[in-house]
Protein backbone atom coordinates (compact mmCIF):
# COMPACT_ATOMS: atom_id res chain seq x y z
CA UNK A 1 0.00 0.00 0.00
CA UNK A 2 1.35 3.39 -0.99
CA UNK A 3 1.91 5.75 1.93
CA UNK A 4 0.23 9.02 0.96
CA UNK A 5 0.10 11.93 3.39
CA UNK A 6 -0.35 15.68 3.13
CA UNK A 7 3.24 16.10 1.99
CA UNK A 8 3.49 13.23 -0.53
CA UNK A 9 0.07 13.58 -2.14
CA UNK A 10 1.17 16.30 -4.58
CA UNK A 11 3.71 14.05 -6.28
CA UNK A 12 1.25 11.14 -6.24
CA UNK A 13 -1.35 13.21 -8.09
CA UNK A 14 1.23 14.34 -10.66
CA UNK A 15 2.29 10.72 -11.29
CA UNK A 16 -1.34 9.64 -11.72
CA UNK A 17 -1.48 11.62 -14.99
CA UNK A 18 0.21 10.00 -17.97
CA UNK A 19 1.40 13.26 -19.52
CA UNK A 20 4.05 13.54 -22.20
CA UNK A 21 7.34 14.24 -20.41
CA UNK A 22 8.54 17.78 -20.99
CA UNK A 23 5.31 18.87 -22.71
CA UNK A 24 3.70 22.25 -22.17
CA UNK A 25 0.57 20.52 -20.86
CA UNK A 26 2.62 18.67 -18.25
CA UNK A 27 4.30 21.89 -17.13
CA UNK A 28 0.95 23.71 -16.82
CA UNK A 29 -0.70 20.85 -14.96
CA UNK A 30 2.16 20.18 -12.57
CA UNK A 31 2.59 23.89 -11.85
CA UNK A 32 -1.11 24.21 -11.04
CA UNK A 33 -0.98 21.21 -8.71
CA UNK A 34 2.13 22.53 -6.95
CA UNK A 35 0.58 25.96 -6.29
CA UNK A 36 -2.87 24.61 -5.40
CA UNK A 37 -1.52 22.07 -2.91
CA UNK A 38 1.03 24.50 -1.44
CA UNK A 39 -1.72 27.10 -0.95
CA UNK A 40 -3.98 24.53 0.73
CA UNK A 41 -1.23 23.49 3.14
CA UNK A 42 -0.10 27.05 3.84
CA UNK A 43 -3.65 28.23 4.61
CA UNK A 44 -4.60 25.08 6.55
CA UNK A 45 -7.82 25.12 4.56
CA UNK A 46 -10.89 23.92 6.46
CA UNK A 47 -13.66 21.77 5.04
CA UNK A 48 -16.00 24.77 5.24
CA UNK A 49 -13.58 26.97 3.27
CA UNK A 50 -12.97 24.22 0.71
CA UNK A 51 -16.68 23.67 0.03
CA UNK A 52 -17.18 27.45 0.01
CA UNK A 53 -14.73 27.75 -2.88
CA UNK A 54 -16.40 24.92 -4.79
CA UNK A 55 -19.86 26.42 -4.25
CA UNK A 56 -18.57 29.81 -5.41
CA UNK A 57 -17.25 28.24 -8.63
CA UNK A 58 -20.52 26.35 -9.06
CA UNK A 59 -22.43 29.64 -8.74
CA UNK A 60 -20.16 31.22 -11.39
CA UNK A 61 -21.05 28.40 -13.77
CA UNK A 62 -24.75 28.52 -12.96
CA UNK A 63 -25.11 32.25 -13.71
CA UNK A 64 -22.99 32.10 -16.88
CA UNK A 65 -24.62 32.09 -20.32
CA UNK A 66 -23.23 32.39 -23.87
CA UNK A 67 -23.74 36.15 -23.43
CA UNK A 68 -22.43 36.53 -19.85
CA UNK A 69 -19.27 34.70 -18.85
CA UNK A 70 -18.92 34.97 -15.06
CA UNK A 71 -15.56 33.18 -15.09
CA UNK A 72 -14.11 35.86 -17.40
CA UNK A 73 -15.47 38.47 -15.00
CA UNK A 74 -13.85 36.64 -12.09
CA UNK A 75 -10.56 36.53 -13.99
CA UNK A 76 -10.89 40.26 -14.64
CA UNK A 77 -11.48 41.40 -11.05
CA UNK A 78 -8.64 39.20 -9.77
CA UNK A 79 -6.20 40.83 -12.20
CA UNK A 80 -5.66 37.45 -13.88
CA UNK A 81 -6.85 38.72 -17.27
CA UNK A 82 -4.70 41.84 -17.04
CA UNK A 83 -1.61 39.82 -16.09
CA UNK A 84 -2.07 37.48 -19.08
CA UNK A 85 -2.49 40.54 -21.34
CA UNK A 86 0.69 42.12 -20.01
CA UNK A 87 2.75 38.95 -20.39
CA UNK A 88 1.57 38.44 -23.96
CA UNK A 89 1.99 42.00 -25.29
CA UNK A 90 4.73 41.95 -27.93
CA UNK A 91 7.40 44.62 -28.10
CA UNK A 92 6.29 47.59 -30.19
CA UNK A 93 2.67 46.42 -30.44
CA UNK A 94 -0.36 48.07 -28.87
CA UNK A 95 -0.75 46.89 -25.27
CA UNK A 96 -3.46 44.35 -24.60
CA UNK A 97 -6.38 44.89 -22.25
CA UNK A 98 -9.46 43.03 -21.07
CA UNK A 99 -11.79 41.12 -23.37
CA UNK A 100 -14.59 41.41 -20.82
CA UNK A 101 -17.64 39.15 -20.45
CA UNK A 102 -19.82 40.58 -23.25
CA UNK A 103 -17.90 39.94 -26.48
CA UNK A 104 -19.86 38.44 -29.41
CA UNK A 105 -17.84 36.95 -32.26
CA UNK A 106 -20.40 37.55 -35.03
CA UNK A 107 -21.00 41.30 -34.91
CA UNK A 108 -22.26 42.89 -38.16
CA UNK A 109 -19.88 44.04 -40.85
CA UNK A 110 -20.03 47.82 -41.24
CA UNK A 111 -18.85 50.22 -43.91
CA UNK A 112 -16.24 52.79 -42.95
CA UNK A 113 -17.96 55.97 -41.80
CA UNK A 114 -20.99 54.12 -40.41
CA UNK A 115 -22.67 55.34 -37.23
CA UNK A 116 -22.87 52.76 -34.44
CA UNK A 117 -24.69 55.18 -32.14
CA UNK A 118 -27.68 55.76 -34.44
CA UNK A 119 -30.40 57.59 -32.46
CA UNK A 120 -28.95 56.92 -29.00
CA UNK A 121 -28.62 59.73 -26.50
CA UNK A 122 -25.18 61.09 -25.69
CA UNK A 123 -22.22 62.89 -27.23
CA UNK A 124 -21.50 61.72 -30.76
CA UNK A 125 -17.81 61.01 -31.40
CA UNK A 126 -15.77 60.24 -34.49
CA UNK A 127 -13.31 57.45 -33.69
CA UNK A 128 -10.54 57.06 -36.23
CA UNK A 129 -6.94 56.05 -36.74
CA UNK A 130 -4.65 53.65 -38.54
CA UNK A 131 -3.67 50.02 -38.15
CA UNK A 132 0.06 49.57 -38.78
CA UNK A 133 2.87 47.11 -38.19
CA UNK A 134 5.65 47.82 -35.69
CA UNK A 135 7.57 49.70 -38.39
CA UNK A 136 4.52 51.97 -38.81
CA UNK A 137 3.68 50.58 -42.23
CA UNK A 138 -0.11 50.78 -42.81
CA UNK A 139 -2.03 47.49 -42.94
CA UNK A 140 -4.81 47.70 -45.55
CA UNK A 141 -7.56 45.12 -45.08
CA UNK A 142 -7.04 44.81 -41.32
CA UNK A 143 -10.14 43.89 -39.31
CA UNK A 144 -11.23 46.21 -36.49
CA UNK A 145 -13.91 44.58 -34.31
CA UNK A 146 -15.41 46.97 -31.75
CA UNK A 147 -18.10 46.94 -29.05
CA UNK A 148 -19.01 49.20 -26.15
CA UNK A 149 -21.46 50.43 -23.52
CA UNK A 150 -23.83 53.33 -24.22
CA UNK A 151 -23.93 56.82 -22.72
CA UNK A 152 -25.59 55.46 -19.56
CA UNK A 153 -22.93 52.78 -19.07
CA UNK A 154 -25.07 49.86 -20.24
CA UNK A 155 -24.27 47.26 -22.91
CA UNK A 156 -27.23 46.53 -25.21
CA UNK A 157 -26.65 42.82 -24.59
CA UNK A 158 -27.71 43.48 -20.98
CA UNK A 159 -31.04 44.99 -22.09
CA UNK A 160 -32.42 42.31 -24.40
CA UNK A 161 -35.44 41.72 -22.17
CA UNK A 162 -36.34 45.36 -22.79
CA UNK A 163 -36.18 44.97 -26.55
CA UNK A 164 -32.59 45.99 -27.19
CA UNK A 165 -30.76 44.32 -30.07
CA UNK A 166 -27.67 42.64 -28.59
CA UNK A 167 -25.70 43.68 -31.70
CA UNK A 168 -26.27 47.41 -31.16
CA UNK A 169 -23.09 49.42 -30.60
CA UNK A 170 -21.03 46.68 -32.24
CA UNK A 171 -19.38 46.61 -35.63
CA UNK A 172 -16.62 45.01 -37.65
CA UNK A 173 -14.70 47.37 -39.96
CA UNK A 174 -12.06 46.74 -42.63
CA UNK A 175 -9.28 49.29 -43.00
CA UNK A 176 -8.92 51.13 -46.32
CA UNK A 177 -5.87 51.16 -48.61
CA UNK A 178 -4.14 53.53 -46.20
CA UNK A 179 -4.77 51.30 -43.21
CA UNK A 180 -7.40 53.71 -41.84
CA UNK A 181 -10.56 52.93 -39.88
CA UNK A 182 -13.21 55.51 -38.98
CA UNK A 183 -16.76 55.52 -37.66
CA UNK A 184 -19.04 57.46 -35.33
CA UNK A 185 -20.64 56.31 -32.10
CA UNK A 186 -21.80 57.61 -28.72
CA UNK A 187 -19.24 58.32 -26.03
CA UNK A 188 -19.61 55.57 -23.36
CA UNK A 189 -19.80 56.30 -19.66
CA UNK A 190 -18.26 54.46 -16.70
CA UNK A 191 -20.26 51.53 -15.40
CA UNK A 192 -20.13 48.83 -12.75
CA UNK A 193 -19.22 45.29 -13.72
CA UNK A 194 -22.15 42.86 -13.19
CA UNK A 195 -22.77 42.94 -9.47
CA UNK A 196 -25.68 40.54 -9.09
CA UNK A 197 -23.75 37.27 -9.03
CA UNK A 198 -20.93 35.53 -7.17
CA UNK A 199 -18.28 37.97 -8.40
CA UNK A 200 -20.35 40.81 -6.97
CA UNK A 201 -20.45 38.97 -3.64
CA UNK A 202 -16.67 38.65 -3.73
CA UNK A 203 -16.21 42.37 -4.38
CA UNK A 204 -18.54 43.32 -1.54
CA UNK A 205 -16.80 40.90 0.81
CA UNK A 206 -13.49 42.57 -0.05
CA UNK A 207 -14.87 46.14 0.27
CA UNK A 208 -14.06 46.84 -3.37
CA UNK A 209 -15.94 49.06 -5.80
CA UNK A 210 -17.09 47.64 -9.14
CA UNK A 211 -16.61 50.69 -11.39
CA UNK A 212 -14.86 50.55 -14.74
CA UNK A 213 -13.33 53.56 -16.46
CA UNK A 214 -15.23 54.42 -19.65
CA UNK A 215 -13.77 52.67 -22.69
CA UNK A 216 -14.19 51.19 -26.15
CA UNK A 217 -13.37 47.52 -26.73
CA UNK A 218 -11.38 46.28 -29.75
CA UNK A 219 -10.04 43.13 -31.34
CA UNK A 220 -7.74 43.99 -34.25
CA UNK A 221 -6.49 41.41 -36.75
CA UNK A 222 -4.50 41.35 -39.99
CA UNK A 223 -3.02 38.51 -42.09
CA UNK A 224 0.43 37.50 -40.89
CA UNK A 225 0.14 39.62 -37.75
CA UNK A 226 -0.53 38.77 -34.12
CA UNK A 227 -4.09 39.85 -33.20
CA UNK A 228 -4.60 42.16 -30.22
CA UNK A 229 -7.50 42.42 -27.79
CA UNK A 230 -7.50 45.80 -26.11
CA UNK A 231 -9.45 48.82 -24.86
CA UNK A 232 -9.23 52.57 -25.47
CA UNK A 233 -9.87 54.90 -22.52
CA UNK A 234 -10.42 58.67 -22.39
CA UNK A 235 -8.22 61.33 -20.83
CA UNK A 236 -9.49 63.15 -17.73
CA UNK A 237 -12.32 60.73 -16.99
CA UNK A 238 -13.25 58.88 -13.80
CA UNK A 239 -11.65 55.65 -12.55
CA UNK A 240 -8.55 55.77 -14.74
CA UNK A 241 -6.52 55.20 -11.57
CA UNK A 242 -8.95 52.71 -10.01
CA UNK A 243 -10.41 50.56 -12.79
CA UNK A 244 -12.14 47.53 -11.24
CA UNK A 245 -10.50 45.07 -13.64
CA UNK A 246 -7.04 46.72 -13.90
CA UNK A 247 -7.47 47.33 -17.64
CA UNK A 248 -6.08 50.86 -17.95
CA UNK A 249 -2.63 51.37 -19.44
CA UNK A 250 -1.12 54.82 -20.00
CA UNK A 251 -0.61 54.02 -23.69
CA UNK A 252 -4.32 53.21 -24.11
CA UNK A 253 -5.63 56.60 -22.93
CA UNK A 254 -6.75 58.84 -25.81
CA UNK A 255 -7.71 62.51 -25.94
CA UNK A 256 -11.28 63.56 -26.72
CA UNK A 257 -11.01 66.65 -28.90
CA UNK A 258 -13.64 69.08 -30.24
CA UNK A 259 -14.91 68.22 -33.71
CA UNK A 260 -13.59 71.41 -35.34
CA UNK A 261 -11.06 69.41 -37.39
CA UNK A 262 -13.51 66.87 -38.78
CA UNK A 263 -13.90 68.42 -42.23
CA UNK A 264 -10.14 68.53 -42.75
CA UNK A 265 -9.99 64.76 -42.24
CA UNK A 266 -12.05 64.21 -45.40
CA UNK A 267 -14.04 61.22 -44.12
CA UNK A 268 -17.50 60.45 -45.45
CA UNK A 269 -19.60 59.93 -42.32
CA UNK A 270 -23.19 58.88 -41.71
CA UNK A 271 -23.51 61.19 -38.70
CA UNK A 272 -22.08 64.54 -37.62
CA UNK A 273 -19.79 64.17 -34.58
CA UNK A 274 -19.51 66.46 -31.57
CA UNK A 275 -15.99 65.29 -30.73
CA UNK A 276 -13.04 63.34 -32.14
CA UNK A 277 -10.96 60.47 -30.76
CA UNK A 278 -7.83 59.38 -32.63
CA UNK A 279 -6.10 56.10 -31.83
CA UNK A 280 -3.66 54.04 -33.89
CA UNK A 281 -3.30 50.28 -33.43
CA UNK A 282 0.08 48.59 -33.93
CA UNK A 283 0.33 44.86 -34.64
CA UNK A 284 3.42 42.70 -34.29
CA UNK A 285 4.25 39.85 -36.71
CA UNK A 286 3.09 36.35 -35.86
CA UNK A 287 5.57 34.00 -34.25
Amino acid sequence: MRDINQFTITQAVKESFRTEPGSRFEALLHGLLDHLHDYTREMNLTHEEWIGVLNFLYDCGRISTPERHEFILLSDVLGFSALVDMINTRGGATEGSNLGPFYLDNAPRMALGADLGKDRQGAKVLVYGKVTDILHKPLPGAIVDTWQADSSGTYPIQEQEHGQDKYDLRGVFTTDDQGRYYYTTVLPKPYTVPYDGPVGRLLRAGNRHAWRAAHLHYIVRAPGMRAITTEVFFENTEYLDADAVFGVRRSLVAKVRPAREVEALGFTLDAKPDAIIEFDFVLAPEG
